[in-house]
């Protein structure tokens, strides 16, 4: 028998996760609704999902900014090192769209439940090339003793304009040949076209250079989870719970006429004006959907319902802009807390992830064009997730310097500086210009 090529033995792994970002994605579309819907029944879709994961991307971004720094503070020459490595970053930040790239990348993420970035040399252009690989062509295979540190990576795509297939074997045989896969080792690099390998050869960075992260990280777990499960219970109970409320309201305003005691109904008219003949003792009347409180008592289960969709994707309707009650400063925090609290644990994931995607980079700067990285790291900064009072920050961190307790720089990361170095050589030089008294 012939052995399965290897790009089909990936289309035969993963099949649960896959699964899972299929239905994940559809859900985000507006796909809300389970089965065939039954005739003449009605089915709104509130997509309050996507509401949901879009605010939470958003939140997460605020005051997003990566430096390059030395090790050691007190290296000047590393200092010098650093300033030129963080001025290369900048431009690769500039030639690749990251802003645009890392939002639509997140949104992705949260959507799927896991990301990915790629970091290689485009030899045509000579510059890094960072792009965001679809994470459903993504397979990696992990240390059995360490789940975070990958031995190896396939990425899989479809050439040209078609679409990566989406079903496991057998595929047609069209399907077979746009395939594209890549298999990575820190010592190995292999190009496959559809089932045939076209070459293998050494690994020409020295690693692998894709960046793997979850959305939100599972205990035991070597991907993550996406923000759309919890969420996705509720919103369907709430479609349907508006749907029913809509029906009835338009059943309402169109009411149902009960005839009691007519065995037939020849000669009833349908229509305005009409005026019918019932026997005695009959009885006709409208039928009333509303009467006992009834569209009150479905409001009130749809705020029960809506509740519980807040609660369970961490954000309080504070956070899409309704503030009744006027809240601001330390109650308006409290408020808003569980957005922190959820912001901070991707916080915590991604880190790392822009650190070493930058770390990626300026190894193949140094690598082609000799850019100097002995004793440098990269630090991704954040910005504060809540309402800030920005006066008040700035008197703070002024005392500080002040006080000797804190150094410019620091002062002006904290307060968003981009470049903190570069800003303090500018003032001195402003100082210097000014006419002395």
């Amino acid at each position: 028998m012939t052995a399965t090529p290897f790009p089909l033995q990936l289309r035969a792994l993963d099949q649960d996760r896959l699964r899972r970002y299929r239905e994940h994605l559809a859900f985000y579309e507006g796909d809300q609704w389970a089965g065939r819907a039954r005739r003449g029944e009605r089915r709104l879709v509130l997509n309050y999902a996507r509401a949901f994961v879009d605010k939470i991307t958003s939140y997460l971004f605020e005051g997003h900014a990566l430096q390059v720094r030395p090790r050691d503070p007190l290296d000047r020459a590393a200092t010098e090192r650093a300033r030129q490595a963080e001025q290369a970053w900048r431009a690769v930040e500039a030639a690749n769209g990251l802003e645009r790239l890392d939002f639509e990348t997140e949104l992705d993420c949260a959507v799927l439940g896991d990301g990915a970035y790629k970091v290689t040399w485009d030899v045509d252009e000579g510059r890094v090339r960072i792009s965001a690989p679809d994470v459903q062509g993504i397979f990696v295979w992990r240390a059995p003793d360490d789940a975070s540190r990958i031995e190896a990576v396939a990425s899989q795509y479809a050439a040209g304009d078609a679409p990566l297939p989406t079903a496991a074997l057998p595929l047609s045989p069209s399907a077979v040949d746009s395939l594209v896969t890549e298999y990575w080792t820190a010592e190995t690099f292999e190009l496959w076209r559809g089932p045939e390998l076209e070459r293998r050869e050494a690994n020409p960075y020295g690693f692998i250079p894709f960046v793997v992260f979850p959305n939100v990280s599972e205990p035991k777990q070597p991907w993550g989870s996406s923000d759309i499960g919890p969420l996705a219970e509720p919103n369907r109970e709430l479609n349907r719970a508006f749907s029913q409320l809509s029906q009835i309201l338009e059943l309402s305003g169109n009411p149902i006429a009960v005839l009691e005691g007519v065995a037939g109904s020849q000669d009833i008219a349908v229509e305005p004006g009409a005026v019918w003949e019932v026997p005695e003792r009959a009885r006709a009347y409208l039928l009333d959907l509303l009467q006992g409180g009834g569209a009150a008592l479905h409001r009130d289960y749809i705020d029960l319902v809506y509740r519980t969709l807040h609660d369970l994707g961490e954000s309080p309707r504070t956070a899409f802009g309704q503030n009744p009650a006027g809240l601001s400063g330390v109650a308006l925090n409290v408020e808003l807390d569980p957005v922190a609290r959820k912001v901070a644990r991707k916080r915590l994931i991604r880190t790392p992830v822009y650190e070493r995607r930058a770390m990626l980079a300026l190894r193949l700067l140094a690598r082609y064009e000799g850019l100097a990285i002995d004793g440098l790291q990269a630090e991704a900064l954040w910005g504060p997730v809540l309402p800030a009072d920005r006066s008040r920050q700035v008197a703070d961190e002024r005392s500080l310097v002040e006080a000797g307790i804190r150094s410019r720089r620091t002062a002006a990361e904290r307060l968003g500086s981009d470049d903190p170095e570069a800003e303090w050589q500018r003032v001195q030089e402003e100082s210097a210009a000014l006419p002395r008294g």
